[in-house]
């Protein structure tokens, strides 16, 4: 006698849900990690308070360093420790390469297309490789020096006017100075255009583009819960995906005009240059343009946009974010700005400015900045990963589709790692042979921040000048205002204000013109 079709169905269905019981039943005997009661439906979702790097090393603390949390319908991981850490990012490297999928980050990734949030594969593969070898390459970082010195140049000649005005001394938004020297270094390495300061572009243009940047960096790192509980995407769903689709429409017309103009800019100058047997001074999106024409099917504008947005927004919000906590520490800390002075008035000559090849010469520049990012990595839980396949994590059981999350801050501030960590000592890293997965700011394993070494070259050459060139002091007599803001990243609550007055080396031989 033949089945129906009604009954074959309720045996495949049968089927499937015994399967499910068994597998599940199997993973139930396995060892899992550790984690806190949780409530029907919503899971752990009402444990997390902001701050939540420190809401969630409360929880580690108790727990253990591994901890488990379901978020609604999605499982977290939560690694507080070294060695842990190393595994994922070594034994467990390939298998947590991947990133989670969330409304935001598919609508500010061009559809998971860019190299922060792609998919591990062939796609992800070649961004790394052209990352390696295009954009973060030694020669093509150094192509771009003069770049940074102008700009730096251009800040350093604003805040001079500004101690003119002021009789000596000017009131500084380190807050706001931080973020545009950093977003006009990189605009101007991406596109040639200038955003802030002395021959900006069009003030409505720029006015238009910082409130389009603050509303990016706001929205693309924003949880929305229909990610963890889909019964909501039923409440309003439609009204926030569609205010995500209407910003990226925004951000990607920007970004396109950026391209055509470049596109346009060299069109209309290369044959005069070629007649001239001269070679403009060309961007970074001149350069993925001219890889563009060798191979236009994968040169998309689409590939070249995702780029630029990357390095634009990101870059800017961790630099920025990095540099003022810098400066916040070092202005409680005043003996470690004396041994900046001191330590560039012993390798750089007094008749000229701090240049980028004297870095390599300035350590405890360096490890001012080591330190930054060790007490205030600018993304304190990395970019989350998602295990591809079932493994083991200290011994545990971590099921496939489990999103990973590493509280860097909670690993820098380890008292088992490092001592009295919570207080800025740069002198620790002195002769330290730092463990990769003790200190991690720009993440670990195969995904791990391409641009770190630019980032820190920009901390290192911005920070480095405005202590040779300026005395810096606090605003009052009390202590800077140390409370973290709330947010994916980790910036300051409070903008930080500062005091400078041109040093008088500095005057005396005209370093700097204004």
């Amino acid at each position: 006698m033949e089945l129906s079709n009604s009954c074959i169905a309720f045996l495949a269905i049968s089927i499937i849900f015994i399967l499910n019981l068994f597998i599940r039943k199997r993973a139930l005997q396995k060892k899992q990690p550790p984690s806190p009661p949780s409530l029907p439906l919503i899971g752990h979702l009402h444990l997390l308070k902001e701050p939540l790097n420190q809401t969630l090393q409360s929880l580690c603390s108790k727990y253990g360093d591994i901890l488990l949390l379901r978020l609604g319908v999605r499982k977290v991981l939560i690694v507080t420790s070294p060695s842990a850490a190393e595994e994922c990012f070594t034994k467990n490297d390939i298998i947590f390469a991947n990133r989670p999928k969330t409304m935001s980050s598919k609508h500010f990734s061009y559809n998971y297309t860019t190299i922060s949030v792609a998919p591990y594969g062939d796609h992800w593969r070649n961004l790394r490789r052209l990352a390696a070898l295009e954009i973060f390459s030694p020669a093509r970082m150094a192509s771009f020096a003069s770049t940074r010195r102008k700009e730096l140049m251009l800040l350093l000649s604003e805040l001079m006017q500004k101690c003119s005005v002021g009789g000596g001394s000017a009131k500084v938004d380190l807050n706001s100075m931080s973020a545009e020297i950093t977003f006009n270094i990189l605009s101007m390495t991406l596109a040639g255009k200038r955003y802030y300061g002395e021959n900006a572009a069009d003030d409505e243009e720029a006015r238009k583009t910082k409130l389009l940047i603050k509303e990016m960096l706001v929205n693309s790192v924003r949880s929305n819960l229909g990610d963890y509980l889909p019964i909501l995407r039923w409440i309003n769903y439609k009204g926030v995906e569609q205010k995500f689709s209407t910003l990226m429409k925004r951000v990607d017309k920007f970004i396109q005009d950026l391209v055509d103009e470049r596109r346009l800019r060299l069109s209309s100058t290369s044959s005069i240059n070629v007649s001239r047997g001269q070679a403009e001074k060309t961007t970074l999106i001149d350069h993925l343009l001219s890889l563009q024409k060798e191979e236009p099917e994968y040169y998309t504008d689409q590939l070249i946009k995702g780029i630029v947005m990357v390095l634009l927004i990101a870059a800017t919000d961790t630099v920025s974010i990095t540099m003022e906590w810098a400066m916040a520490l070092l202005l409680d800390h005043p003996e470690a700005i004396k041994k900046i002075k001191a330590e560039i008035d012993d390798h750089v000559p007094d008749n000229r400015l701090l240049e980028e090849q004297d870095l390599p010469k300035l350590a405890y520049l360096q490890n001012v900045v080591k330190e930054t990012l060790r007490l205030y990595p600018p993304i304190p839980f990395m970019i989350p990963h998602e295990a591809s396949q079932d493994c083991t994590v200290a011994g545990y059981y971590v099921s496939k589709g489990t999103m990973l999350l590493v509280n860097l801050w909670a690993i820098h501030r380890d008292p088992k790692q490092w001592e009295n960590p919570t207080k800025f000592i740069p002198e620790r890293h002195e002769g330290r042979r730092v463990d990769e997965y003790s200190l991690m700011p720009f993440g670990a394993g195969r995904r791990g921040c391409p641009g770190a070494g630019l980032g820190t070259r920009i901390l290192e050459l911005v920070l480095g000048t405005l202590v040779q060139v300026f005395e810096w002091e606090r605003t009052s007599g009390e202590l800077v205002d140390m409370t973290e803001g709330k947010g994916f990243s980790l910036p300051k609550f409070k903008p930080l204000e500062a005091i400078c007055r041109p040093r008088q080396a500095v005057v005396q031989h005209s370093l700097v013109r204004f």
